[in-house]
């Protein structure tokens, strides 16, 4: 009976934080939208957003400026129009006060319908697009959402336009209405792209979980084979992080006259290809390579993460300098994967990975800027390349992918060939997105690679990720019993250091750093007219009759006017590496060798 009180006592405080947590929830907003497309011949969706439950005195609505996987401040509110608002049957104002902010007063007043235009005509995997034959809704660029209230549920009704049949999405249904779709919170909402149409839908099992692919535009595509192969690299990037956390997972596929590229999402992706890429081996494994990278980020990157992407900032660029892990160990992994998988050859993974360094060391801009800082300017550089930018710049994917080898190379090394970076993707899987349920520092990364190496990598991050040290890349590769060797190395052909356009006027489009066209005066946009005073027809056939060192006058024009540069040819400095084996490898480099290609 002495302690009937405190009891008593603390069951009413627990029953009334059950009251007041019901009430709270009771009270919470409640937003829908429904999608409409009368003017879809003219691009255009219509959106009609609810929010009742309102006991505020104003609501702000918000537009997304970018959308997570693509790093760059788009301002999709550039496409809203015809913003209105009502409530109780009536208009009420709804100016805008920023440029992506519609504030509405809102005292006394519990439900707000807003509706409003999205203009829709940007082909890319990040960009809406409708018309007659189908609609993407990228939802990031759709859909406003209440500040404050990231963290609140929404359902999307979609009305379709004539004969669209089908939605492709990883929202789930409501009631088992594909045009009823629902978000427990706009994180997942603004990760789940919407495709409505016609599309041929087809499914398969892998890892566990329900596959659908949606392809849209047709195409030459065997689904048989895709669904055999797309199983067996689904199946050998799910082996490196021992899970598959999806129920359902959705490819969205754009099949164009010309397409490419992919963005990822938590629980889906969207692929551009080329309708007709299937029919060739080079583009039905192009297609594979495109489906393993997008695939391998619902690991990494969509959980597996760098610390600041997610909970994600819709206003403003979210910084990082570990995109060299987000991308480029992806990079890495859609190539590996594709072995592992057994869908391509060793030796065709070889000759893709030594591409990679081929790219990052014909770049001028890799001994610019280092891939740390290549991440962090992603927002300002990666997404708006100019004339310049080869060479300024280096790409955190071929420069991450060719990193993601030499620390894999390294593991497998000093472990003797019994781990790899797949124990490293797993090992912070399991300890940050999991564990911490958090994303990683740069520091803790480190620490990973470190933990599986054996070693401290100062000396490796110094030069190699926050530095611009040349790559003893035949130091890496020798592990594993190879070595590169340049095909090139031998040779001495002249060059003017330009690229020019290949049909037509000989026009410039790009000035290699430190090359006879960048020391002198050559300049992006001349046309090349003449050397020597013979008209240009083949521009490489012409210099090859030169030798190097030889001093040419080049005949351009510059803005409508005639100039005349004399210009000292350079050799031609242009690597081409192939991989070869050492003589005698020796037992831990076979052990290496066969850890990392799986022979």
């Amino acid at each position: 009976m002495k302690n009937f009180k405190p009891i008593a006592l603390a069951y009413l405080i627990l029953l009334f934080m059950k009251v007041s947590t019901a009430e709270a929830a009771a009270v919470s907003p409640k937003i829908s939208y429904k999608v409409t497309f009368p003017e879809v011949q003219a691009h255009y969706i219509d959106v009609e957003m609810t929010v009742s439950g309102l006991k505020q005195a104003s609501l702000e609505l918000k537009m997304p400026v970018w959308t997570p996987g693509s790093y760059l401040v788009r301002e999709f509110a550039k496409n809203i129009e015809s913003l209105t608002a009502t409530a109780n049957g009536k208009a009420i104002a709804a100016p805008k006060v920023s440029k992506n902010t519609w504030h509405i007063a809102t005292t006394g007043v519990s439900t707000v319908v807003v509706k409003y235009k999205v203009y829709a005509f940007e082909v890319s995997v990040r960009t809406s697009f409708v018309d007659v034959s189908h609609g993407f809704l990228s939802t990031s660029g759709v859909f406003l959402y209440p500040k404050g209230m990231l963290d609140q549920p929404s359902t999307v009704k979609i009305i379709p336009y004539k004969d669209w049949t089908t939605v492709s999405t990883s929202l789930e249904m409501v009631s088992g209405d594909q045009f009823t779709r629902t978000s427990p919170n706009y994180d997942i909402l603004f990760d789940s792209p919407i495709e409505v149409g016609t599309q041929d839908v087809f499914g398969f099992d892998a890892a566990g979980v329900k596959y659908e692919v949606a392809m849209y535009g047709g195409g030459n595509y065997d689904k048989e084979r895709l669904k055999k192969d797309m199983t067996k690299i689904i199946e050998a990037e799910t082996a490196v992080f021992g899970e598959n956390p999806n129920k359902h997972y959705t490819f969205i596929v754009h099949n164009r006259q010309r397409g490419g590229g992919g963005l990822e999402h938590l629980s889906s992706t969207v692929l551009g290809a080329g309708r007709e890429q299937y029919g060739s081996e080079s583009g039905y494994m192009g297609f594979l390579g495109l489906v393993a990278h997008e695939h391998f980020h619902l690991w990494n990157v969509k959980r597996l993460r760098p610390i600041v992407l997610g909970p994600f900032d819709y206003e403003n660029e979210n910084y990082t300098t570990n995109l060299w892990i987000a991308e480029g160990f992806t990079a890495y992994y859609q190539n590996l994967a594709r072995l592992h998988a057994d869908v391509y050859s060793a030796d065709a993974y070889l000759e893709d990975a030594i591409g990679d360094i081929n790219t990052v060391e014909n770049q001028p801009g890799s001994r610019i800027q280092p891939l740390a800082e290549a991440s962090f300017d992603a927002w300002i550089k990666a997404y708006r390349p100019n004339e310049n930018s080869y060479n300024t710049g280096i790409s955190y994917y071929d420069k991450g992918a060719v990193v993601g080898m030499l620390l894999d190379l390294e593991i497998m090394n000093n472990t003797g060939g019994k781990q790899s970076l797949d124990d490293v993707m797993k090992y912070m899987y399991q300890t940050y997105y999991k564990g911490k349920k958090r994303g990683y520092t740069d520091a803790e990364f480190k620490a990973g690679f470190e933990k599986f190496a054996g070693k401290k990598l100062d000396d490796f991050y110094a030069k190699y990720i926050n530095g611009l040290a040349a790559i003893d890349y035949n130091k890496y590769l020798g592990y594993a019993g190879y070595q590169i060797v340049d095909k090139l190395a031998d040779t001495n052909n002249p060059t003017l250091g330009v690229s020019v356009n290949q049909n037509g006027k000989k026009i410039v489009t790009m000035v290699l750093r430190d090359g006879p066209g960048w020391k002198d005066g050559i300049n992006v946009g001349d046309e090349i007219v003449s050397i020597d005073g013979t008209p240009v027809t083949d521009l490489a056939a012409m210099l090859n009759a030169h030798k190097v060192g030889d001093k040419v006058t080049v005949a351009v024009i510059r803005d409508g006017k005639p100039y005349s540069l004399p210009v000292t040819l350079q050799r031609n400095s242009r690597v081409q590496y192939k991989a070869e084996q050492l003589p005698n490898a020796t037992e831990k480099q076979l052990a290496v060798r066969k850890k990392w290609l799986k022979l």
